[in-house]
Order: C-alpha cells, then sequence, then structure tokens
C-alpha cells in the first residue's frame, strides 16, 4: 500500500505541478519580429513558418497551434486559441502583449476557437476522460469477478464492448443533455468517440487479465491509471513535462482527450492518431480475448477428444456448466454497480467543476471607486471594508478574502493573493480592469502572498494534488488490512491503521516536499500530521463501515469520500467557485476540511484551519471509539477478499486527476 500510495503521488505531482509551454506548436507569419524573439527566449516555443495570416489562422483552426503571432510594418496580431488549453492562453497573452509594449509594437489579440459559455476554463475534456476511463475499467474487473475468471471468456468482448455503448450512452446523457456541459449538437458525434475510449480500456484490460489473472488487473490500474492517466494532458498535453507527454503517447488517456477535444471543439479535424492508437487497443484486445476464450480451448478440446477417440466410444454433447445461469446472474449484477460508479462520476465531477463561477467571492476595499460596483456586475464579491491597505493585507495574511481594491482618488490598486486560488486572480484581473475602462479609471494589478508559492508549484495545484493518494491510502489501508486478516475486524485493528497513517503521512509529505519541491521545506514537519491526519480518518470511517456492511463498505467509503468528498472540497480553484450544492456539503466531509487544513498551514500558518482542525479530530476520536468498540463487542465472521482484486478495486477509482 505504501508503494502505490508513494507511486500515485509521484505521477499525479510530478505530471501536473508546474503546468507551462514545452515545444508548443505556435505560429508565426510575416517578418521575423522580436517580440517573437523575445517571448520565445523565455517560453518553450516550438515555432512554424506560415505564408500568411490566413494559412495559419486556418491551422489554428484545426487544433494544430496553441497561438501563433503574425508580424506587418504597423502592428501585430496575435492569435490565441482557447479551445486549446485555456491555460496556454493565460500563460502566452500576458508574455506577448508585455513584450510588444515593451518593445513599443501595437498589438490586436484575435481569438480563435473560444471556448463554450458552459466550459469556461476548457475543464469539460478532461471530466468527460473521468467516467469513461472508470467506467471501462470497472467493466472488465467486475466481469472478471463476476465470472471467476473463466465463465464469461468467450463472450467477454461481446459483453465489454456492449457495456462501453451503454455506459457511453448514460455519459454522454448525463454531461451533455442533462448537466449541459456541452451543447446537445455534439450529442451524437462524441457517443462513438465515448464508446471507442471506454471499448479500448475495458478490452485492453480484459486481454492482460486474460495473460496473467487477477495480476493483470492491478497491472492495468498501475498502466492506464496510476502512470497513465496523470499524462493525459486535459489542460493541455504540452504544458506536460516532456518526459510526461511522451509516456502519455503510449496509453489511451491521451489519445481519448485529444479524441474528445478535437470532435468537441475543432469539427474532428487532425484525430487520425488518437483513433489509430484507441483502435489498437481495442483490437488488440478482442485478439488476446478471442485467443485465451476460444481458440486456444477449442485447440485443447480437440486433441483432447482425439485421444479419447481411441480409448472410449462417443458420448453425448456435455451439458452446459450449471453455474453458467449464476454467472450470467453475476455479470449482469456487476455491470449494474459499474453503470451507477460510471453515472456518479458522470455527474460528481462535471457538476461541480465544468463551470467555475465565484458566488460571494470574499473581498476587501479601502476606500470608494466607481470600479468596485461596475467590476461587482460582472463577478459576485462579499466585500468587506478595511480602513487602510495595511488592514487589508491583514486580512490577506489570514486567508479571509481572495484579493483588494485599494482606492485614492482616480488611482486604484488590485490586489490579488495567488495562493488562495489558481483562478480567481485572472478572474478578477479580468474583471476589474473591464470596469477600470468602463467608469474611465486607472487600474494596476498586483500580486501579494503571505508565503510565496514555491517555483516548483507557480499555480497552487499541489496540495489539491496530493490529496487524492491520502484520501486513496486511508480507505485503501483499511481494505487491505481486510484482505490480509480475512475479517473487517481487530482487536488492534485501530492501532495498526493509526500506524499505518503516521508511516504514510511521512512518506507523502517526503515524496512531495523534498524530492518534487511541491510546498517550502521550512512546512515539512507541520505537515507530517496533517497528512497522517487525513489518512487516518477516512481510514478509521472506511473500516467502521467495512466493518458494517463487509466489502460493500470500501465501496459506500469511496462514494461519499471521493465521488462528494472530493468535488466539494474546492481544490485549488476555491470554494467560492463551486455551485452551491457543492459548497453546501463540504463542511461536513473530511476532504474539505483536510485540504483547508494542509493549504492554509503551508501557505497561510495556520490562519483559518480552526474549523476544519475540529471537523478532522471530531471524526477521528468518534470513528476510532466506535471502531474499538465494534471490534471488541460484536461477534466477526470471515470476510473473503483478495488482497490483488482489493487493492485493484480501489486504487483507480480515485486516482485519476
Amino acid at each position: 500500500m505504501l508503494f502505490a500510495q508513494a507511486l500515485l503521488a509521484l505521477c499525479l505531482v510530478s505530471a501536473q505541478q508546474l503546468l507551462v509551454p514545452r515545444n508548443m506548436p505556435f505560429g508565426v507569419a510575416g517578418p521575423p519580429s522580436p517580440v517573437v524573439a523575445e517571448v520565445a527566449a523565455r517560453v518553450g516555443l516550438d515555432l512554424t513558418s506560415y505564408q500568411d495570416q490566413s494559412a495559419v489562422t486556418a491551422a489554428a483552426d484545426r487544433g494544430e497551434l496553441y497561438g501563433a503571432y503574425v508580424s506587418d510594418g504597423s502592428a501585430d496580431t496575435l492569435i490565441v486559441v482557447p479551445a486549446k488549453s485555456f491555460f496556454a492562453q493565460t500563460e502566452l497573452e500576458p508574455a506577448f502583449v508585455a513584450a510588444a509594449h515593451e518593445l513599443g509594437r501595437p498589438l490586436t489579440v484575435q481569438t480563435v476557437k473560444p471556448l463554450a459559455s458552459t466550459d469556461p476554463v476548457g475543464a469539460v475534456t478532461a471530466l468527460l476522460l473521468l467516467p469513461l476511463l472508470i467506467g471501462g475499467y470497472l467493466a472488465a474487473v467486475l466481469v472478471y469477478k463476476a465470472a471467476h475468471g473463466t465463465a464469461a471468456a468467450p463472450w467477454r468482448a461481446v459483453i465489454l464492448a456492449g457495456y462501453a455503448l451503454v455506459g457511453a450512452l448514460l455519459t454522454d446523457l448525463i454531461a451533455g443533455l442533462g448537466i449541459g456541459a456541452y451543447s446537445s449538437s455534439h450529442f451524437w458525434p462524441l457517443l462513438p468517440c465515448f464508446w471507442l475510449v471506454t471499448s479500448a480500456v475495458a478490452l485492453a484490460a480484459a486481454a492482460l487479465q486474460a495473460m496473467v489473472g487477477r495480476m493483470g488487473t492491478l497491472l492495468v490500474a498501475v498502466l492506464f491509471i496510476v502512470v497513465g492517466g496523470p499524462p493525459a494532458g486535459g489542460l493541455g498535453t504540452y504544458l506536460l513535462p516532456v518526459y510526461w507527454r511522451n509516456i502519455g503517447v503510449i496509453f489511451p488517456p491521451q489519445s481519448a482527450v485529444t479524441l474528445i477535444n478535437h470532435v468537441l471543439y475543432f469539427g474532428g479535424s487532425d484525430i487520425s492518431t488518437p483513433l489509430v492508437v484507441l483502435f489498437l487497443y481495442a483490437f488488440a484486445g478482442i485478439a488476446v480475448i478471442a485467443w485465451y476464450g476460444r481458440i486456444r480451448p477449442a485447440r485443447a478440446a480437440a486433441r483432447s477428444a482425439g485421444r479419447e477417440a481411441d480409448a472410449t466410444p462417443p458420448t453425448s454433447p456435455r451439458r452446459p456448466p450449471p453455474n453458467s445461469r449464476r454467472a450470467l446472474i453475476g455479470i449482469l449484477v456487476a455491470l449494474g454497480i459499474c453503470a451507477v460508479m460510471q453515472c456518479l462520476f458522470a455527474t460528481t465531477y462535471m457538476s461541480a467543476s465544468h463551470a467555475p463561477k465565484a458566488t460571494n467571492l470574499p473581498f476587501g476595499a479601502v476606500g470608494t471607486s466607481p470600479v468596485l460596483p461596475a467590476a461587482e456586475k460582472n463577478i459576485s464579491l462579499k466585500v468587506t471594508q478595511y480602513p487602510n491597505e495595511a488592514a487589508a493585507k491583514t486580512a490577506m495574511d489570514e486567508a479571509r478574502v481572495f484579493g483588494a481594491l485599494i482606492s485614492s482618488g482616480t488611482s486604484n490598486t488590485l490586489i490579488v493573493v495567488p495562493s488562495m486560488s489558481d483562478l480567481a486572480p485572472l478572474d478578477l484581473a479580468v474583471k476589474f480592469e473591464d470596469a477600470a475602462k468602463a467608469t474611465g479609471q486607472t487600474l494596476k494589478v498586483q500580486q501579494y502572498a503571505p508565503t510565496p508559492l514555491v517555483a516548483k508549484d507557480p499555480f497552487g495545484l499541489v496540495q489539491a494534488l496530493m490529496l487524492v493518494p491520502l484520501l486513496i491510502g486511508g480507505y485503501m489501508s483499511s481494505t487491505l488490512l481486510m484482505a490480509a486478516t480475512g475479517r473487517a475486524a481487530g482487536r488492534w485493528r485501530a492501532a495498526q491503521l493509526a500506524g499505518f497513517a503516521v508511516v504514510s503521512g511521512l512518506v507523502i509529505d517526503l515524496i512531495v516536499c523534498y524530492w518534487l519541491q511541491g510546498f517550502p521545506s521550512s512546512k515539512f514537519w507541520i505537515t507530517w500530521p496533517i497528512c497522517s491526519l487525513i489518512v487516518a480518518v477516512v481510514a478509521f470511517v472506511a473500516a467502521i463501515l467495512q466493518k458494517l456492511l463487509g466489502p460493500v463498505g470500501t465501496l459506500v467509503t469511496v462514494v461519499v469520500m471521493i465521488l462528494f468528498g472530493n468535488p466539494s472540497s474546492g481544490g485549488a480553484t476555491g470554494v467560492p467557485y463551486l455551485p452551491a450544492f457543492w459548497r453546501d456539503i463540504g463542511p461536513y466531509l473530511p476532504p474539505r476540511n483536510g485540504y483547508v487544513l494542509l493549504h492554509h498551514t503551508i501557505y497561510f500558518d495556520g490562519h483559518g484551519t480552526g474549523q476544519a482542525l475540529t471537523t478532522l479530530l471530531v471524526y477521528l476520536g468518534v470513528a476510532a471509539a466506535v471502531l474499538i468498540v465494534l471490534d471488541l463487542r460484536r461477534p466477526e465472521a470471515a470476510v473473503p477478499v483478495d488482497a490483488t482484486e482489493a487493492a485493484a478495486m480501489a486504487v483507480p477509482i480515485g486516482a485519476s486527476p
């Protein structure tokens, strides 16, 4: 479990902690521009020359470029492509605007392929990957388990492809027509894409199971989800570290993201490579399943029949195994569970994160200015007046506001806090700059952070990323302990889980702090007990549910902690950007309290953590007491759980970024 947890933390954080352009495809047209040279010297761009603006615009329109720069004698044009990557635009546009200003070049920004209003930050593509990837994987795992590894072998490919179509249809209905994450016109174009992605994952997983048995299940979880999931590139493939981008090419998730993104925003152009990769996985899976399920058994039966014919008279055809009907019922039940989980993934994460919009964003103000009421027309703020700038910065130090407007006559300074949210500083800057232009005021934007973000985490993403292995480590430790002992209780169960929490918290802390440099090293010692506390709380809750419900308790824990708790945590974007339902349930679940305690301790010296710490300690104390009572007094029957299956089931459900 420690190894799995460490590998997951290493992959998730190292792949996504530093999203900056790396060899990013970028077009240029016209004579060489000093602006492009200035930016290219500081930003990783792969420049391609085009004949004219029309040619470079057409390339951007096909999704081949993340942006382009067109220069001529009098003025320049920067072409941005938000649909290719919203975060790439936030990197490229400010860099080019600043360079053009320094060099005295007039610059016009032109947008090609803007994002839909239902997908303002380009998150929908990555969010669609979650149910498709998990649905395909779980279908293979549950069918294999329900069929006891053999009963469904001849028909496994048909069963999985059939489920993939059902899962794709459910995902399309929920995300598109239900939640409205994309327009209804994309329903039919995306359906075959969803089917292909789910089929490729399910069939490839089943093929590995056929070749190596139960270990194939765990192998698929590690390859497709723990290792293949982080470099999927949902926020932009060329923002990933180069080695992660190259690793991602050989796994289905990255091809799935490219396929969905180009069908959703680029009319299906430039999708031949992802189609080839996904079809290869699907066809290879079918071939392996056919060999192990039909061809090899038929040859073995023919050889056996030939030997028996020489020794015994012919016999009547064998009847089907008496448990075939039971296996069929088991498969249908397993696929029903898989469909429910896929629907939950399609619903929870998409509804919580596809269109972040601030509601009552805590904000400070010093003085009066027409800029503030003008900005409030476009962003929901909860404004608190402060007597001076020092008081406003004290509120920022204590994590009480996301920014402040300091007004003095016609001069206005907007102070944003990048360590509070990855999105709020940009959101506030755009809204207040528009308001300043509308009111004829001058505005200066300034960043302020009590503890500056580290160089390896410039957007403050690390705490949200490291929360995932902590949550998974909690319920997996309890699950694997149950598998190892064959029982969901034991006199020393609470002590064993607490000991694991202490060690695993240290492991995650060491990897993220010292190896990956994801937060200041001065916070190492205070972060260790927080990580251990999060693991212990989840482990104790899982142990209680497993004691009461058996192995089903693991599934309930996953639903509570991963499917509802994690989306409601607010993550790096912040709680004010969550829809009402997710804002309201978050305070009662461990993930949000764990994230707030972790994040505010590292970057705000522990301010604003009282409620989160109290909630987690109450969870820990009550759960420990209940667990001890149940272990000592409640009679316990053996719980048959295979450790490999338990690990394979538990890891991927929370591992996808």
